[in-house]
């Protein structure tokens, strides 16, 4: 295979940085690159596997709602475990030539295929070259879209060109029921038959409907298709000749003569509802009402371009059209808002780690949202705000998880889903030897630190006071009320202490000897333990001094808590190396040295370093390795300038000079076995070693787009860390922060980079900023907003509405 001459898209019309091109592709890969080519609008997304194809090993299609769940009973967890619903595929659509085979992978021969993403407009383009055993050749034009002009609609166009044949055409038109979960590794309680109660028929010659129900949570869903058949000079659309109704699935057979050269069109346009969907008594009677009035193909594709290209305008980031990271960025950003758009707002969803393009993590909520509310909070702060709310709908489950621990206060789960019950696991398979073993992430309990930190930049961010005085407050003092208790008091030597906890670093669950018994004093949990009391104890004032504010149910904290959320704040222990760089925890310095040389000899790839070792009879927790970032989270959290502050704040003499060996340290020791850790790396780098951070960062870019054929990929996009590359270039290289309600900038590209554009939004005034190596240039767009203290350089402005503003380095204060 290669180009086609034939192929409208190896002419290659589209421009380079908006188009995201696979020319045929091995198998290996192909359920990488239908995660890549998932189409979806924050409530519905489709993978963007063929519509002849099903799931047969190298195919998956897989069709999500946001926040859609259900939970299998299994005999090793038999209340099951919370998983995201692989929905009905509405997809199906194949053809044949009256008499021969349905079009399908295993059948025909496959000439040439190539596939495009249409970033701009959101939209799935494919051609395809197929010859049949009695060598007819056939060629196929397809377009698809999940619309952002309306959440409940997706549209496939289908041409069928017979290019050395005529005769009878069959196109068959089908809605499949029969669907299971099987994306994801086989885990207890998550992958198989979710849905039950499979009905469907025909409204009328072109109208499909199926609806079926999850099997525990008894959410319904409904879909209602529309086929149009049309060929040029035809008196009328064909009407199906048949409808077929097997026990799981529905569907029209339609037939049309034709000649060579002719251009059959199928258009299929389907409406999905749920019953949990807002506004909506019965979902098969809106689904069938949302269809009646969805306009053909091209009015649905005009109405979705037309919502991309506002989407683009607010979520803009440019680094120049030749620029090789271009298109990279454009994919994240592309699809970040295909599981987090204006449409998440109304919805009760979270931050999935794997989006809605697959099934990675069952769909189940972890700490990712703190790599992602960053780069939101300058664009969409309304879409933080509801994904903080999320959190706070589920703190009734968080207190009860903490009261279960015997704390008091709120703790939420390592991983979550739709009830914010724990659905961390207690075994899993090592991904070296397939064998089962014991999971001990669940005791990750710096997620709530995480939540109660993303509230307070969100507030920092927007000021915005009605949410910090009802929700913010209530996740910052539970959360406070947890790690308070949790803090045990020594006082000989006035400290307190923090034990038997996990740190980001999964490679270490205990000390040698005892694993899973957690670990002491880490620093990581215990500054921000600090921080977060000290930002709680601020946010009640706050609420204090705005009665107004107060939710009419408020939390109430006496004094005596509060100064006692002082004194832990300042009293924390941290532990130091004997060159004076902050031990990760206590007894660290005591772990062996791993001997990095040999293991890369024998094993090259050490990002499974803690599972190897496991499979050779040995424990990761003897030696100073981590997974990921951990210590050096702090400095992805904090600047150095804040971080200095914070530990000095707990009584240490920190030197911050001692911060580059630090992260030398670490970093020498890290394996990266988490996609998130480059992130947090790339911008610890950024003002020390920008050369190794450009490393770090080109790699995040590639993370779902390099070799498909060896990506997790295929089970969901990682999107805390698209965010994060996003975020790097939004705040990092630009030293962009809101501090004492300034908007400050202070920016550094690297090498890579000759300039830097976007559009943000800061207390609701839209900013554009335009970077490069000689000024920074800043416009904020006209009306009636308030004017915002901006400090470029240190120089200080007041940047009002309609104002454009030119700050070279020269005119630094």
């Amino acid at each position: 295979m290669g180009v086609d001459p034939g192929c409208e898209l190896c002419a290659g019309k589209l421009p380079g940085g908006w188009a995201l091109t696979y020319a045929d592709g091995d198998p290996a890969g192909e359920a990488t690159r239908e995660t890549t080519l998932t189409l979806g609008n924050g409530y519905l997304a489709t993978r963007g596997a063929p519509p002849e194809a099903w799931s047969d090993g190298v195919h998956y299609p897989g069709t999500y709602l946001a926040g859609f769940h259900n939970r299998l009973t299994d005999p090793h967890r038999p209340d099951g475990e919370d998983s995201i619903v692989n929905l009905p595929n509405w997809l199906p659509l194949t053809f044949r030539p009256a008499g021969g085979d349905w079009l399908a992978p295993d059948r025909a021969r496959r000439e040439h295929e190539h596939r495009v993403l249409d970033l701009r407009r959101g939209v799935y383009l494919r051609e395809l070259l197929v010859v049949d055993r009695q060598r007819r050749r056939t060629r196929i034009r397809q377009r698809r879209l999940v619309s952002m002009a309306n959440p409940h609609l997706a549209a496939l166009e289908t041409i069928i060109v017979p290019e050395n044949w005529s005769g009878r055409l069959e196109i068959r038109s089908a809605i499949d029921g029969g669907v299971l979960n099987a994306n994801a590794p086989p885990e207890a309680g998550t992958c198989g038959r979710h849905l039950t109660d499979v009905a469907g028929g025909a409204d009328d010659p072109y109208t499909l409907w199926l609806t079926a129900a999850t099997t525990g949570s008894r959410q319904r869903v409904a879909l209602v298709a529309r086929t149009t058949i049309g060929l040029a000079g035809a008196p009328r659309p064909p009407a199906a000749q048949r409808t077929e109704t097997g026990p799981d699935d529905v569907a029209q057979v339609f037939g049309i003569d034709v000649a060579p050269g002719d251009r059959v069109s199928a258009a299929k346009t389907v409406a999905v509802y749920a019953d949990r969907d807002r506004a909506v008594y019965e979902p098969l009677a809106a689904a069938r009402e949302e269809l009646g009035s969805a306009p053909e193909f091209e009015g649905l594709l005009a109405e979705h371009a037309a919502a991309w290209a506002r989407l683009w305008e607010r979520f803009r980031l440019d680094i120049g059209e030749e620029h090789p990271w271009q298109l990279p960025v454009r994919v994240h950003t592309f699809h970040l808002l295909q599981t987090l758009s204006p449409y998440t707002i109304d919805l009760d969803g979270g931050v999935p780690a794997r989006g809605l393009h697959g099934e990675g993590y069952h769909g189940h909520i972890f700490w990712d949202e703190l790599f992602v509310y960053p780069y939101l909070n300058l664009r969409l702060p309304e879409l933080t705000r509801a994904l903080l709310e999320y959190r706070h709908r589920r703190l009734t489950a968080a207190r009860r998880q903490a009261s279960a621990a015997g704390m008091a206060g709120a703790l939420f789960p390592w991983q979550s889903g739709s009830s914010g019950r724990d659905e961390s696991p207690s075994r899993s398979r090592s991904p070296v030897t397939g064998e089962w073993v014991d999971d001990r992430t669940g005791r990750q309990q710096h997620v709530s630190l995480a939540v109660a930190y993303c509230v307070w930049r969100y507030w920092e961010t927007t000021a915005d006071l009605a949410f910090l005085a009802t929700t913010g407050v209530d996740l910052l003092v539970e959360t406070a009320r947890f790690w308070a208790g949790l803090a045990t008091y020594d006082p000989a030597d006035d400290r307190y202490d923090v034990r038997g906890v996990l740190g980001p670093d999964e490679y270490h669950d205990g000390y040698p000897g005892s694993p899973g018994q957690g670990l002491d004093n880490c620093a990581y949990v215990n500054v921000m333990v600090s921080w977060v009391l000290a930002r709680a104890e601020e946010a009640y004032a706050i609420r204090c001094r705005h009665p107004g504010a107060a939710a009419w149910r408020e939390v109430t904290v006496a004094d005596d808590e509060r100064g006692r959320w002082a004194h832990i704040s300042r009293r924390l222990r941290l532990t130091f190396l004997d060159d004076g760089i902050l031990a990760q925890f206590e007894r660290y310095g005591d772990l062996a040295e791993l001997d990095w040389q040999r293991y890369r000899r024998r094993y090259g790839d050490l990002r499974l370093l803690g599972s190897l070792l496991q499979a050779e009879g040995d424990d990761p927790n003897r030696y100073k390795i981590s997974k990921q970032a951990d210590v050096l989270m702090l400095l992805y959290l904090f600047s150095a300038d804040e971080l200095t502050g914070l530990v000095r704040r707990l009584g240490y003499d920190f030197d911050p000079a001692r911060i580059p060996a630090t992260v030398d340290h670490y970093l020498s020791r890290t394996t990266h076995g988490s996609t998130l850790s480059r992130i947090a790396h790339a911008w610890v780098l950024a003002r020390t070693d920008r050369r190794r951070s450009l490393e770090m960062l080109q790699t995040a870019l590639g993370t779902d787009l390099a070799r498909p054929e060896h990506s997790s990929t295929r089970e969901g996009i990682h999107l805390g860390a698209s965010a994060g590359t996003l975020d790097i270039l939004q705040r990092c290289y630009t030293g962009l922060e809101v501090r004492d309600n300034v908007l400050r900038l202070c920016p550094l590209l690297p090498e890579a980079l000759d300039r830097l554009g976007c559009v943000l939004r800061y207390r609701n005034l839209v900013i554009t900023l335009d970077v490069d190596r000689e000024r920074v240039r800043i416009s904020a767009a006209g009306g009636a907003d308030q004017a915002v203290p901006v400090a470029v350089w240190g120089r200080s402005l007041l940047l009002s509405p309609g104002d454009t503003v030119t700050v070279t380095p020269h005119d630094r204060q």
